[in-house]
């Protein structure tokens, strides 16, 4: 019951959930950086140095690009999917 209270109060004030919906998308870039760290580092650096080499600072940028490119991709992909399926929703109805 007191997670309902808290839920209806959350909708009803425009501040506070403009205030949740940055701050999800702030955590949504860190989880995005965190993978890309991940992903890009294991294929690109093959031994600890203190500075990247060409090979590997082209290689991170890459595989960086590419990675937003695929992620745009797949973005779009999935909104064409679902305005294709709410149209044919609406046109069933």
């Amino acid at each position: 019951m007191n997670s309902d209270v808290s839920n209806s109060n959350i909708k009803s004030d425009p501040q506070l959930q403009q205030f949740i919906e940055i701050e999800t998308q702030k955590q949504k870039f860190q989880f995005l950086v965190h993978g890309l760290t991940d992903i890009c580092w294991e294929l690109c650096i093959d031994k600890p140095s203190s500075r990247l080499d060409n090979k590997s600072e082209h290689c991170l940028k890459n595989c960086v690009e590419r990675f937003i490119d695929c992620s745009n991709f797949v973005l779009n992909r999935f909104g064409k999917t679902q305005f294709a399926a709410a149209t044919e929703e609406i046109t069933f109805e």
